[in-house]
């Protein structure tokens, strides 16, 4: 019976840890995604209006975003308004696979500070 328990909690913690892994996203393929200008059904890349993710990489810390005169709550929200304003595609589900790999790679982007110097 003991054995059974261990068994049983293990294929539980198994399964955590690959949905924690899928939740979390694969940053290369969100990349992949951002450069594929068919994403989605689109007719551009989103590479096209921020190249190398120029302009998005303060956006992985966002909780709200304000596109267009509208409110975003969330960058699920933001991405898809993007993907339907800027690229005239479909948007896609925040649940899915595709935007956790879009919202890795985001997240992934740093803002590169300029150094201060002493004078």
């Amino acid at each position: 019976m003991k054995s059974v328990r261990i068994a049983l909690l293990s294929v539980i913690a198994i399964g955590l840890i690959f949905s924690y892994t899928f939740a979390a996203g694969d940053a290369e393929k969100g990349k992949s995604l951002f450069n594929d200008p068919k994403f989605a059904g689109g007719t551009k890349a989103c590479n096209e209006c921020h190249p190398g993710g120029r302009g998005l990489e303060k956006s992985g810390m966002k909780k709200e975003f304000n596109m267009g005169g509208k409110k975003q709550l969330g960058l699920e929200e933001a991405v898809n308004y993007c993907i339907v304003k800027a690229n005239k595609g479909e948007a896609i589900d925040p649940k899915s696979e595709d935007m956790a790999n879009i919202i890795a790679y985001i997240k992934s982007l740093k803002a590169e500070m300029p150094k201060r110097r002493g004078y």
